[in-house]
């Protein structure tokens, strides 16, 4: 049943994707936001993350298994199990994130009946594909959008790559906002808020100094994420700067896009390079920080530029959709070519040589990402379009 508040029955909503920690981390805050207005319910594979949102979101939560790689019998299986799901629940919005979710939860809702299928575009991973496995990708995707009723592509780029390739006829498609799938919340993501004590602390224990200048990258270390360009950037400037520190926050994922020999055996023997894993809270590492670099091949609209922004950190981005728009080369960060590390190195060499080029991108990043991206800015964009098609359910 829908829940009666105020004596009015609430709508419900469904958010799905493929895996529980991008609804536990990419929508944080979101569906606890939206349940003010509708009934929520989050949909993913099942795991101690979709546990999570229950208590972090307040919402009730629900698994399919669903699994990031092509799997035909798999895929079946959890089209079925979402499908009756759906047909039980009775929801006015479904909007699935990522594209495995994306493409399952579309074809569940057509069937289902559901009157408004979403899906937001946050990166398309068919970017770096090629031959048949480019061609399979490129149906899938327009299979998605053939059966959602609206398409949001995270941000400008995503929106002129979807137009170019014909994916969809552009009258389904819709930027929110400046962009971004959740935005940012600039008062978490705010440097102030780290004590003197928490940076000497996590510092010493990175025997990191305070006449080192460290540039730090957050995200899983694969290689579309360009992370074999940076190490191999850092290393070359490492030999020329002894001050220079490179911290990885991150996992590394061994089966579906793995990093180069090479590239695990510098990250191994180079001590200036600190891989620390993944990290629940990012804040300390970004606040002990100088610069990001985020050399990624493909991205929808990155979360990570806009942390380290809030954070009042400059960023070394590639000139990819997403990235070219949180950042203006020469205002707030620099933007290289992508897959050039020699470009990534010259930037880096000049971050760290030039105090005042620094400075200058630093005075402006907070105040650019707060001035377009926090949070509450998307959310209301987000719920000003459920509230549009809410009201054409009543009329």
């Amino acid at each position: 049943m829908n829940q009666i508040i105020s004596g009015k029955s609430k709508q419900k909503l469904i958010r799905i994707t493929t895996v529980p920690l991008s609804l536990k981390t990419l929508l944080k805050g979101q569906s606890r936001f939206m349940s003010s207005y509708y009934e929520v319910i989050g949909i993913s594979s099942a795991g101690k993350e979709l546990s999570d949102v229950n208590l972090d979101e307040g919402i009730r939560v629900l698994s399919v298994e669903m699994t990031r790689k092509i799997s035909p019998a798999k895929d079946l299986k959890s089209l079925y199990k979402l499908y009756s799901i759906l047909k039980k629940e009775k929801p006015f919005i479904v909007h699935s994130h990522t594209p495995k979710a994306g493409i399952i939860s579309m074809l569940a809702a057509k069937f289902a009946g559901v009157p408004f299928r979403l899906h937001t575009v946050a990166g398309l991973p068919l970017m770096e594909a090629t031959g048949n496995k480019r061609k399979l990708l490129n149906l899938v995707e327009k299979l998605t959008y053939r059966f959602a009723t609206n398409v949001y592509p995270n941000s400008k780029g995503l929106y002129d790559f979807i137009v170019e390739n014909k994916f969809v006829d552009k009258t389904k498609l819709k930027v929110l906002g400046n962009g971004s799938s959740n935005g940012i919340n600039t008062n978490y993501f705010d440097a102030n808020l780290i004590s003197s004590e928490q940076k000497t602390l996590l510092a010493k224990h990175l025997n990191i100094i305070p006449t080192d200048f460290v540039f730090i990258f957050v995200g899983r270390l694969v290689s579309d994420k360009g992370i074999n360009e940076l190490v191999k950037s850092f290393n070359e400037l490492s030999k020329d700067y002894s001050n220079a520190k490179l911290i990885l926050v991150g996992s590394f994922e061994e089966e579906l896009d793995p990093l180069d020999v090479n590239t695990l055996q510098i990250i191994n023997e180079n001590s200036r390079i600190l891989s620390v894993g993944f990290q629940q809270d990012v804040r300390s590492y970004f606040a002990i920080s100088d610069c990001l670099v985020f050399p990624s091949y493909r991205e929808g609209f990155p979360n990570v530029v806009m942390q380290a922004g809030a954070m009042g950190l400059p960023s070394i981005v590639s000139d990819i959709n997403g990235c070219n728009e949180i950042i203006e080369d020469g205002i707030n960060g620099i933007i290289v070519p992508v897959k050039n590390a020699q470009s990534i190195y010259d930037s880096m060499k000049r971050m760290i040589s030039d105090s005042e080029l620094k400075n200058s991108l630093k005075e402006k990043s907070r105040e650019m990402i707060v001035s377009r991206y926090d949070q509450k800015v998307i959310w209301d964009a987000i719920l000003d379009e459920y509230k549009k098609l809410e009201n054409l359910c009543t009329k």
